[in-house]
């Protein structure tokens, strides 16, 4: 961008406008050289905010009010990212405490109104109630992060978890008939078509798979350049990190996750798909490269392990006879 720095008043909203990811990066780097800037933090919300980070922009928005408590613009940003996290209550709160600083900035009526109007929906509130109650831990291994639900006793039908690049969504009936639905801004990429979950009687076990080796400094954030690879240790340690506060012997958790999976008996779909996955995790990279191929150029209609066929041609939709291909 054409700001190489931030000047003693920061970014112009237009730098950051034009270029969130960069205008993020550099005021990153000015808030190292004075972490008590709250107009950096200021800017780096609103970066963060068109960047669809919202857990950091509500971060950067607290650590703006910690040192201005009354500054609106604060305010907004903050009620911003809470609203779009879906906390249509903690948004309501921010954006009225904002008007009570700045009443002639007609913002803060319109999403004053759109938060009551998200509230008034049936089961809303229910819906962040049980967001507050219900707890999620993390923890991760040089392939995989996992993220478990601690609730129990959820049918496999009331679940709904899709994964993106950097996304995880996660959408819940409980047993008590609330909603919970869990939104999670990923630190690093991950391969979603290589991501799972298992829905036990204790919890829901949620398994991102890396890309590469890669350790995590935590869940959720903005990806920083120039991360390094893990490299193996000779006696590793396994330190997680984790959003509780107590303590876990993480590396029994591992051998009895594994375990777990081991004695686990499945059938029909979820039997074929533990095959499949086995295959790809053991195949070489020709066997990986011709399942990719042909699931994605048939519409998931083909999976192959035969790249000299699969490489040298497109794979054509090829659906059961009992059933009709459809484009969406």
């Amino acid at each position: 961008m054409a700001a190489a720095e931030a000047s003693s008043e920061g970014l112009s909203e237009t730098d950051i406008e034009r270029e969130p990811a960069a205008a993020a990066q550099t005021l990153t780097a000015a808030l190292e050289q004075k972490p008590d800037h709250a107009e950096y933090y200021r800017q780096r919300a609103y970066a963060y905010i068109l960047l669809q980070n919202y857990h950091d922009a509500v971060a950067d928005a607290k650590k703006a009010l910690a040192l201005e408590p009354n500054n609106a613009v604060a305010f907004l940003r903050q009620g911003i990212g809470e609203y779009y996290m879906k906390n249509y209550t903690s948004a309501l709160k921010s954006f009225t405490e904002g008007q009570t600083h700045d009443s002639a900035d007609s913002t803060f009526p319109v999403w004053i109104k759109k938060c009551e109007e998200a509230l008034s929906v049936p089961g809303a509130q229910a819906e962040m109630a049980w967001s507050s109650k219900i707890k999620y831990d993390w923890y991760q291994t040089d392939s995989h992060v996992i993220v478990t639900i601690m609730v129990k006793n959820v049918k496999q039908v009331d679940v709904n978890i899709t994964f993106s690049e950097k996304e995880l969504n996660a959408s819940l009936k409980l047993p008590s008939e609330e909603n919970y639905k869990l939104k999670l801004h990923l630190l690093h990429s991950i391969v979603p078509e290589q991501s799972l979950f298992k829905v036990l009687s204790t919890k829901i076990e949620i398994k991102m798979k890396k890309p590469e080796a890669v350790r995590w400094d935590k869940l959720e954030g903005q990806e920083k350049t120039n991360v390094k690879k893990d490299t193996p240790a000779s006696n590793p340690t396994h330190e997680y990190p984790s959003s509780s506060h107590y303590t876990k012997n993480w590396d029994k958790l591992v051998v009895d996750i594994k375990e777990e999976e081991k004695n686990e008996k499945l059938e029909g779909d979820a039997a074929l798909n533990k095959l499949f996955q086995q295959i790809y995790s053991d195949g070489t990279d020709e066997v990986k490269r011709a399942m990719n191929k042909s699931f994605m150029e048939s519409g998931g209609t083909v999976l192959s392990t035969n790249w000299s066929d699969v490489g040298k041609r497109k794979v054509e939709v090829n659906p059961p006879e009992d059933m009709e291909w459809k484009k969406y």
